[in-house]
Formats: structure tokens, sequence, C-alpha cells
């Protein structure tokens, strides 16, 4: 089923701000909130729909992909973005708890089902790689992979960074990770809910820290990364590839993979958008008698028909030869721009066959002419 769009889930206008999207996203989030739909599958759904749609609505280089491509510009094939439909509701409460004016609950202080929303986790940080590519790769799509050293779990302790699993429930906290503070202020008694202190909000503490990873849960190592690029992305687009980045501290959250593309100049083609532009250079007797001429495409060559008096800046389209969209609905076209090549230098022979031609009527260009070729010209700076 394919997914709605994002300014539809939340109810707003494309051109939405900041604050419009959050109030949207924040009334959707209470209406469908587990704690007052329980047990309640599609409100569950909705509540999830909401969360991803102001994942990237709240983030400005997000949303300006999403504006720009859709769905799949946040990734696509290459499993990028964030997906409601996969998550706990306690990883939503955790990264918009500043939503619900806590973590997550209606008090501010409870979590998913009325209770705590559990201990803290830590995040890896995101890898970012470059991929060149070249015009048959973005045109077909591709897959590369990518050997990268990165943070990865300590197999001697399984992740726990505690030696033989060694772990104690914090006394303070009692394994939640979280601790409620009361203190005065202006307007009385206020309480809060922070992480544990003591156990960084884990909800455990090491006994004995493992030797290998010095009670991180992490080192460094090496990982093969297959990654599928879709066809038709540009210049500059970044993919995300989920939980492929760092991998988090104690069994944390891994972080992204993040793909940065970089296209390869082709030869002779350049690109504009979706189509492709060739600069065709005619010889005189070729653009005045017709003729045929080769033009290079993506996968091989095409072969065009050229017109008897044919003039410079003629424009030919060879449809559906350029660049697929993104989202794989149609492709674009290669654009020949024509252009007539007059010789520098003429022997005795060539100038005495030109000098017959001067005194022809028909090699002398009409007013009409004149007018059709320069207004191609001019269209060229419109």
């Amino acid at each position: 089923m394919a997914k709605r769009d994002y300014y539809e889930v939340l109810g707003v206008e494309k051109n939405a701000s900041a604050n419009d999207i959050k109030k949207a996203y924040r009334k959707l989030a209470i209406q469908y909130h587990p704690d007052k739909n329980p047990d309640d599958k599609k409100a569950e759904e909705k509540f999830k729909e909401a969360a991803e749609a102001y994942s990237v609505l709240s983030d400005p280089d997000k949303r300006a992909r999403y504006d720009q491509f859709g769905h799949e510009g946040l990734g696509g094939a290459a499993g990028g973005g964030f997906n409601g439909a996969g998550m706990d509701m306690n990883d939503i409460f955790s990264m918009f708890g500043d939503i619900f004016g806590g973590r997550g609950g209606f008090g501010g202080f409870g979590g998913f089902g009325g209770g705590s929303a559990g201990p803290q986790k830590f995040r890896g940080s995101d890898q970012r790689v470059k991929v060149r590519l070249n015009l048959q790769e973005i045109a077909n799509g591709v897959t590369k992979k990518f050997k990268l050293k990165k943070y990865v779990k300590c197999s001697h302790c399984g992740g726990t960074g505690a030696e033989g699993n060694a772990t104690e429930t914090c006394p303070d906290c009692h394994g939640t990770g979280r601790v409620v503070r009361t203190q005065q202020s202006f307007f009385g008694m206020m309480r809060s809910e922070v992480a544990c202190p003591r156990c960084n909000g884990e909800g455990k503490i090491i006994k004995n820290k493992c030797p290998h990873c010095n009670g991180d849960g992490v080192v460094m190592g090496e990982e093969v990364v297959e990654v599928q690029i879709p066809a038709g992305v540009v210049e500059g687009m970044q993919l995300s590839m989920r939980g492929k980045g760092n991998a988090g501290k104690r069994n944390g959250i891994n972080g992204d993979l993040l793909i940065l593309i970089e296209e390869e100049k082709h030869p002779t083609l350049v690109r504009d958008e979706n189509d492709l532009i060739y600069s065709l250079l005619l010889d005189i007797p070729t653009a005045a008698l017709g003729g045929f001429a080769e033009i290079p495409t993506i996968d091989g060559k095409a072969k065009v028909t050229i017109d008897p008096g044919t003039q410079p800046g003629k424009v030919l389209r060879l449809r559906g030869k350029g660049l697929p969209t993104l989202n794989g609905y149609g492709k674009g076209d290669i654009v020949v721009n024509i252009s007539v090549y007059i010789p520098e230098t003429l022997s005795k022979e060539e100038k005495k066959t030109i000098e017959n031609f001067r005194e022809s009527d028909n090699f002398r260009p009409s007013e009409s002419i004149k007018e059709k070729i320069f207004r191609r010209f001019k269209s060229f700076f419109d």
C-alpha cells in the first residue's frame, strides 16, 4: 500500500511553518495516543503514521528532499528514512518526547501504557560515504558495496560492556532509567522527570567492565555494506540506510549510513534534470544536402535523419532516451542542438567553388530565414 502524502497526514499546507507542523502533529499525537486508545490498532497506526510524517517535515533537510523528490528522495531502495510502522512506541516517545511535555504520557511522566518509557539507550553516530556514479548507473540504478571502518558490537561481552554480563539494577531508579525531581518554582512545587544521574538513564550499573571494550560495549571494526542506489538520483542527493552507522554503546541504537551522491561528467552528454543535451556539429554538405548522424546515448548510439537545408540552431529530440525520474514515472529526452561547421581555411579550388555560390540567390538568406535563425539563437538567453 502506497504511503500517504506527509502534508496530508498532518493536515497542513505545503507552505506550513515549522510551528504549524509541530502543532498539527501534537494534536494528532494526543488524539491517537496509546494511553487514550488502549488496544486500538487503528489508532496506533495513525499515531505511528503521524510520527513518521513529523520526523520528515520537522527536519529542514529531509523536508527539502521530500518536497523535491517525494518518498523516494528519503532513501527509496536504499532503506533510508524514518519508518513508523517498524518502530517501537518507546522509540517514538524518545524521539519526540518534547512534543508531549516529557516522556510521552499525559501526566508528563508516564510512557506507553501509562507506565515508564523505559531506560535510555545510547545512539551511535552516523557514517557518511560518497559514491560517484556515471550516467548509465544513474539511468539504471546500481548496487554498490562499501567496506566501512566503524564501531561494532564487542563480541567478547555481547555489547553489554560488562565482563561476564555482570550488571545489576540501579538502586536509585530501580531499572527505569528515570527519576522524578520536585523543586520549588515561581508557580509552586514543580515535578519533572529526568535521566537517572547514577546510571546515566540506562537502568543498570556495570560491576566489572569488559577488558576488550573498556565497558563501552563497542570496538573499532569493519563491515561490508551493500547499498541499492535507485535510478534517477541527482548530484548532491543524500540517501540513508537506517542502522548501518556506528553501533551504539552498550547495545544501544545504531547510527545511520548517509550516502552522498556525486555524478561523473559524461564526455559528450550534459545533464539538464532528466534531459540530456548533445551538441551536434554538421559539415556544410550534410546540412545542405541532408543525410544521417550518430548521436551518443546512455547505452550506445542512435542514428538520426538530417533534413536537407538544416539550419544552425535547429533542435532535435530523441524522446524517452534521457534519464528516468526518481519515482520511476517517465523518462527525459536527449536534446540535440545543431550547429554547422564553417572551414577556417580553404584551398584555391574550394574558394573558387564557393565564389560561384556567392552569385546565386539561393545562397542568400531571406528575411524569414534570418528571423527564424536569430529567434532560435535568442531563445538560448531567455
